[in-house]
């Protein structure tokens, strides 16, 4: 079994449209949530609030031959890939093309805006917006191929979309691949573009804020009045490497993976479940070798919504049986959907070398229900660790756990 590092990151998110400016904002300790105009048009649309992305720009290079078949979660994830791969120094490299390159990436869905082509056609009984890109643009391995294609790699191709775990997935099964001996280089992650058929899935389920006049003050994870999540966008690539080979050309080694688990519930479509949860932990630590004591921090999967948060901060604690110190990084961007699990991945890394870890906004009274953990409030909580916990957890019971060894 070889030895998987990390050698580039890159994120596009509501708190930035890269890691320097993402992590100043996420410093400021205020979120991004902004209420929505647009959303007034949509009758019985409870929610009108979303982070967006906003400080994203597309490339200046992506002409519209690169971006005809690309909606904007295939342009953000291309652009996210491009600039970790900068950050790895593999950009440019023949290792990209030359079949030891694979890329493992995922979104919830495609380019929603695409299926509004095919629905046209659906109505009005006429093919005339229905064109050679729009399925390219809507399908669920969008992301994974559009990045394959951009950068002519030749290797595995996972496409991992599984809703709000398709980031975590997509670095998970990226170790395994390289774990395994399968690839040298992979390119890892998940993106998600911001569409009101989103925030009208969570509105359905009664699980958005409806804060609308004070979006400041929402979402607010693990807080007795919080009154559920709101949706945000962005993409969040990166770049994993053999560490031999990484060693050898001397790159920079921002962590090693060393752990992960995945798992499902078996029960419910979207009602978690707390003992599988408990489970996917318990695999990433037994992948790892690994107690839980090592951990010094747990970036949580935080979605603000009654039964997530009870049975996930439950599940930490029966597995930790301590009051680990644990955040929500998803009271700053919101529900990122697919991309949560690469973003938070990457946020949980940056601040572990800055050795402070943010507090979760808006929260100000623990629900009692939740699990006795070491909630993070007020102005952060500076700590030193070797190891940190990401996790995250979908629709369809799909959970995921990622360890990463910080200190190399």
């Amino acid at each position: 079994m070889r030895r998987v590092v990390i050698t580039g990151m890159s994120q596009i998110s509501p708190l930035g449209a890269n890691r320097v400016t993402a992590f100043e904002r996420l410093l400021s300790l205020k979120n991004c949530v902004k209420f929505m105009p647009e959303l007034e048009e949509f009758t019985r649309l409870n929610a009108k609030l979303a982070a967006p992305a906003d400080n994203f720009e597309i490339p200046a290079h992506f002409n519209r031959k690169i971006t005809r078949t690309m909606g904007r979660v295939g342009i953000m994830s291309v652009a996210s890939a491009e600039e970790a791969l900068k950050d790895s120094g593999l950009l440019g490299n023949e290792i990209i093309s030359n079949g030891e390159t694979g890329v493992s990436y995922g979104s919830s869905s495609g380019s929603l805006e695409s299926i509004i082509d095919f629905y046209s056609m659906m109505a009005d009984k006429e093919v005339k917006t229905v064109t050679s890109g729009s399925y390219v643009k809507m399908m669920a391995q969008t992301c994974a191929v559009n990045i394959s294609l951009y950068f002519k790699t030749t290797g595995r191709l996972i496409p991992t979309s599984t809703a709000c775990t398709s980031g975590s997935m997509g670095i998970g099964y990226a170790y395994e691949a390289i774990k395994n001996g399968y690839q040298t280089v992979m390119i890892a992650g998940g993106a998600e573009e911001l569409h009101p058929t989103q925030i009208a899935i969570f509105d359905t389920l009664y699980a958005t804020s409806q804060k609308n006049s004070t979006p400041e003050l929402t979402p607010s994870p693990f807080d007795k009045n919080r009154d559920g999540l709101v949706i945000g966008e962005g993409a969040g690539t990166l770049i994993l490497e053999e560490y031999e080979h990484a060693k050898k050309r001397g790159a920079q080694i921002y962590a090693e993976v060393v752990g992960f688990g995945t798992s499902t519930d078996g029960t419910h479509i979207t009602s978690p479940n707390r003992d599988k949860m408990k489970s996917a932990l318990e695999l990433a630590f037994k992948d790892a070798n690994l107690s839980p004591d090592k951990i010094g921090y747990v970036n949580a999967h935080g979605t603000a919504t009654l039964h997530g948060d009870l049975a996930e901060t439950n599940a930490t604690y029966d597995v930790f049986k301590r009051e680990v110190p644990i955040s929500s990084i998803k009271s700053y961007t919101g529900h990122t959907l697919g991309a949560c699990g690469a973003v938070e991945a990457i946020m949980t890394l940056d601040m572990a070398h800055k050795k402070w870890f943010c507090p979760t906004l808006n929260l100000n009274s623990v629900d009692e229900d939740c699990g006795k953990l070491g909630y993070i409030k007020g102005q952060g909580q500076e700590i030193s660790t070797d190891y940190v916990m990401s996790n995250n957890f979908a629709f369809g019971g799909i959970n995921t756990s990622l360890i990463f060894k910080v200190n190399i």
